[in-house]
């Protein structure tokens, strides 16, 4: 019972600050106002990123529909080049006198169509790495610039 006693003891003799609503009003409305402000500038920020991704995604797919045909007629080169080449073969097959001419010819043969296949090979790597750059360079210009933002802010 002496504790209950002591409590209110405790609690007459404390004095309570008195409460303004007017400061506190003004200071809700101030921290609303910062809060609306912020919201206000990362949204600008928000959208400002995203039609920089966008424009950079529109830029990456119009270059990977140009590589892409580019690619198509390369392939399609190859091909008609390595087929004009097969039907030159049987020709000259079909004209063919002897065993070891047969040999000799289908020896060059091969060769000749090792070393462009070799040549495409490398022309098809090229152009598929330069692709590769070209198609993610407008991402990686975003990524970086966003990176350096961060790191500004």
């Amino acid at each position: 019972m002496e504790t209950v006693a002591k409590t209110a003891d405790t609690v007459e003799n404390t004095a309570f600050p008195t409460f303004d609503a007017s400061k506190a009003a003004d200071q809700v409305r101030a921290v609303a106002e910062k809060g609306v402000e912020q919201s206000k500038e990362a949204y600008a920020k928000f959208a400002s990123g995203t039609e920089t991704t966008q424009k950079a995604l529109q830029s990456s797919f119009e270059t990977a529909k140009t590589v892409g045909n580019e690619l198509s007629l390369k392939t399609i080169a190859a091909l008609r080049a390595n087929a004009e080449a097969g039907f030159s073969h049987l020709e000259a097959l079909v004209a063919v006198k002897s065993p070891s001419e047969f040999i000799e010819l289908q020896t060059a043969f091969l060769r000749t169509q090792l070393e462009k296949t070799v040549e495409q090979a490398k022309e098809f790597q090229a152009v598929t790495t330069k692709a590769a750059e070209d198609v993610s360079r407008p991402i990686k210009d975003v990524v970086e610039k966003a990176m350096k933002d961060l790191k500004v802010a």
